[in-house]
């Protein structure tokens, strides 16, 4: 029996403007109003990215709105997140985004089976005009061919 996890938030814009290159999960540090906040609406991942710092994963422009019922013990939804990455991983991600055109971007924000709240952390590189124009081009094409095969079927 598979486990299901509980999707909270995509980035859908970073498959647009990224090349993913490899992904990794990460624990996200949140406190406990941000965790029910989580639980009741979405956080909006558009334009966030992560930086290593200090031998350190840090989640920047990630939006979690205050908790409704949080009063005092909510806190700044734009402040900056630290991530929980073993060391060898923050080691790799640091080596990987020394390269020129690398970026750490968050793509997605879920749920696991536990109720522990992971970020999916992908390793991308920037996509020029002329790749956008291309990935359209054959997200295009795939579509007609399935609805050729949709037709045909019928």
């Amino acid at each position: 029996m598979k486990r299901e996890e509980k999707t909270i938030a995509k980035n859908r814009k970073a498959f647009h403007e990224y090349e993913i290159m490899e992904t990794f999960e990460a624990g996200i540090e949140l406190t406990g109003t941000e965790v029910r906040s989580l639980r009741e609406n979405n956080c909006q991942l558009t334009d966030c990215f992560a930086l290593v710092r200090g031998g350190e994963v840090w989640l920047h422009n990630v939006h979690i709105p205050p908790y409704s019922n949080g009063n005092l013990a909510n806190v700044d939804p734009d402040r900056k997140r630290k991530l929980l990455l073993h060391k060898s991983q923050i080691r790799e991600l640091e080596r990987k985004t020394i390269e020129k055109g690398m970026a750490l971007v968050p793509v997605k924000i879920y749920f696991k089976h536990n109720s522990l709240v992971k970020v999916e952390l992908a390793v991308a590189r920037g996509k020029k005009l002329y790749d956008k124009r291309a990935s359209m081009a054959e997200r295009d094409n795939r579509r007609e061919v399935e609805r050729a095969l949709k037709e045909r079927s019928r």
